[in-house]
């Protein structure tokens, strides 16, 4: 019997994170869920897993207390490794530099920055002695290019860049494949209420990208036929930044 392989994907309540753990548990992968808060949306996407024949683990805690990511996790690693870490938790508090407040810098690099670490470091070294692993860090456009009102979250997608390659080069010896997904304007709660009038005229492509859009990518860097590629970001933008 085949062994069902593990993918941890953290913000995965909604958006982008619960498009990502209903298509890797489509391609049969027992999805960890993770989620801070919102309980009632997490077990919808749980449920839409399992009523599909998926497997899914519920795991609340927030990524950015170190303290709750280990009781959460070391339990579960002790016996078991995950085969995929998604690093998709985040959030966004915008406002320009000159009047943004000192928790609104803190709390979101906190999120992006600590999370990706508080997480990843306890998963990688697990990955590290079964010698496999991807690991995917969703980024954003963003991180590439520069927003105006979004010099904190600009800063933390930028790091997980850097962050990306550098452990790609790290631990790719182990056969551990580290990449990044770069979405664009994508429809989820960050992007409501955006003026579209302004934006799709910026957008080759003339539409605002659906969160399937990011994870198909995603199922395919988990999957054999990426097993060549590491240390990439890939974007899914619509073409607004090239």
């Amino acid at each position: 019997m085949q062994e069902i392989k593990i993918a941890l994907v953290t913000g995965a309540g909604k958006g982008i994170g619960a498009a990502i753990a209903r298509e890797l548990a489509g391609d049969g992968f027992h999805v960890w869920l993770n989620y801070r808060s919102d309980h009632q949306a997490a077990r919808q996407v749980a449920d839409e897993i399992d009523a599909a024949g998926g497997q899914s683990t519920l795991l609340p805690f927030d990524v950015a207390d170190a303290g709750a990511v280990r009781q959460a996790l070391e339990p579960l690693l002790k016996n078991q490794t995950p085969f995929v870490l998604v690093n998709n938790a985040g959030f966004a508090r915008d406002g320009i530099m000159a009047m943004m407040s000192q928790s609104d810098w803190e709390n979101v690099l906190a999120v992006h920055l600590n999370g990706f670490f508080n997480v990843t470091r306890l998963v990688v070294a697990r990955m590290l002695k079964k010698r496999q692993g991807r690991i995917i860090n969703i980024v954003s456009t963003s991180g590439e290019s520069g927003i105006a009102g979004q010099v904190n979250y600009s800063a933390a997608k930028a790091g997980l860049i850097g962050a990306t390659r550098s452990l790609a080069a790290e631990v790719g010896r182990r056969n551990i494949l580290v990449n990044a997904v770069s979405p664009g304007f994508i429809a989820t709660d960050m992007t409501e209420g955006l003026p579209l009038d302004k934006i799709l005229p910026l957008i080759p492509l003339g539409r605002i990208g659906a969160p399937e859009d990011v994870s198909g990518l995603v199922g395919f860097l988990c999957s054999d036929r990426a097993g060549y590629i590491t240390g990439q970001v890939y974007a899914v933008n619509g073409g607004i930044h090239i």
